[in-house]
């Protein structure tokens, strides 16, 4: 199954569509703004170890936002997320206080857009959704950034991103309370857990052209520059080629992925070090299946692969809905996996995925099912979704299970 996330693109693309409805005065900008949210409800529960048993978080949400009609191509918006645990026991302290467990309240987005012909500016407060600066909107809170972006299309088929951020508000702040905004970065699933602060912001560029049918082809590049008591300097690459095919109601795909790390200029030497993955899929009308593997080189440089800056920065083939990583030194992954779509608005999947570190004699395995449901009619905008998990013996957790249920508006 694939969680649907909103790029910058699609955010530029939804600017120029609203053009026809731009405002003749500021003040009919924000009368005729649109209001849209979101009302949540988690539980999860993780059992992980002997020393950290069962492990149980059941949380609540609202996201509010406004956003104005266009003003001579200008935009604004704002989004407020407040999150709350009704109930949590000890060891689901011990467990989420990193990622599910923050109480409060946040301005997430607050920037100022502007499009101009096939060109989108926008400068504030930002859910980002490039491929190597990403907010995860996985937990009750979303990950945001602070900085800027600009996204032009005036190339055929083509979407070139450019960004920088200055400023990172993670889901919590690690002690209970909902994460605000600071230099302090959370990465994605790599750098064995590294949340630096970084002086100096980092920047981005992505190309994603889609010239050929049937053929994605994205290449990026991210540098942090300041990582204060780690590094002066990270850079991360990425390219991908993932082809899509279909022939009746037969479908097929064909992908390949490849990260590169350098630090650069740091006291503590760190190597450069890499990651390259392939997957291969085939469907027959709502039944898919598909087989992946990743390989990270296996110089022990301490940090294994950093695979971006944001929690939605993991493009992995090969991790596990929930607890495994594919980004630590020397892993060898394997990922096999199967989806029906049982009718239009309702989906199952399983997915069986190994992690193999030959130079520490790790090796475990993680078996998942996953399904979602999307309600019609009168419940319309109401969904839900299910995770379990069963980790091996010498897995990061002996169980996990994840009950989402959001309503948009």
């Amino acid at each position: 199954m694939k969680l649907a996330k909103l790029s910058l693109a699609a955010m530029m693309v939804a600017g120029l569509a609203s053009s026809s409805f731009a405002a003749d005065t500021l003040a009919d900008a924000f009368k005729n703004g649109k209001v849209s949210g979101a009302i949540q409800a988690y539980y999860w529960t993780k059992d992980k170890d002997d020393n950290i048993g069962n492990a149980d978080i059941f949380s609540t949400g609202l996201d509010l936002s406004y956003e104005t009609a266009s003003f001579y191509g200008f935009k604004f918006k704002g989004t407020f997320q407040s999150s709350s645990s009704p109930f949590i026991n000890d060891d689901g302290e011990a467990m989420f206080d990193g990622d599910m467990h923050g109480s409060g309240a946040v301005l997430s987005e607050a920037y100022l857009s502007y499009t101009l012909g096939k060109t989108t500016a926008l400068v504030g407060r930002m859910y980002l959704d490039t491929p190597l600066v990403a907010s995860s909107g996985s937990r009750m809170t979303k990950q945001s950034f602070e900085g800027a972006a600009i996204i032009n299309t005036d190339l055929p088929d083509t979407t070139l991103i450019a960004g920088y951020v200055q400023k990172f508000q993670d889901r919590t702040d690690g002690d209970g309370n909902i994460g605000k905004f600071s230099k302090t970065f959370g990465t994605g699933s790599g750098a064995s857990g590294v949340s630096p602060e970084i002086e100096d912001g980092a920047f981005t560029v992505a190309a994603i052209n889609k010239s050929i049918a049937g053929l994605t082809l994205t290449a990026a590049y991210a540098q942090a520059n300041d990582l204060k008591g780690i590094m002066d300097r990270l850079s991360i690459a990425y390219a991908e080629a993932d082809y899509q095919g279909k022939a009746g109601s037969f479908s097929y795909g064909l992908a390949a992925q490849y990260y590169y790390n350098d630090f650069g200029g740091n006291d503590t030497t760190y190597d450069a070090n890499n990651l390259w993955a392939t997957k291969v899929s085939l469907g027959y009308d709502a039944f898919g299946a598909y087989v992946a593997y990743s390989k990270v080189n296996d110089k022990t440089n301490g940090l294994g692969v950093v695979s971006g800056l944001g929690g939605g920065a993991d493009l992995a083939y090969t991790g596990s809905p929930i607890m495994s990583s594919s980004y630590e030194n020397d892993t060898e992954a394997y990922k096999v996996g199967a989806t029906y779509a049982i009718m239009k608005n309702a989906n199952v999947g399983v997915s069986y995925t190994v992690n193999d570190i030959d130079s520490t004699d790790y090796k475990a395995a993680f078996a998942a099912i996953e399904a979602d449901y999307a309600f019609e009619g009168a419940l319309k905008g109401l969904s839900t979704a299910v995770i379990y998990e069963d980790g091996s013996k010498d897995a990061s957790g002996k169980s996990a299970m994840r009950l989402n249920l959001n309503y948009k508006f």
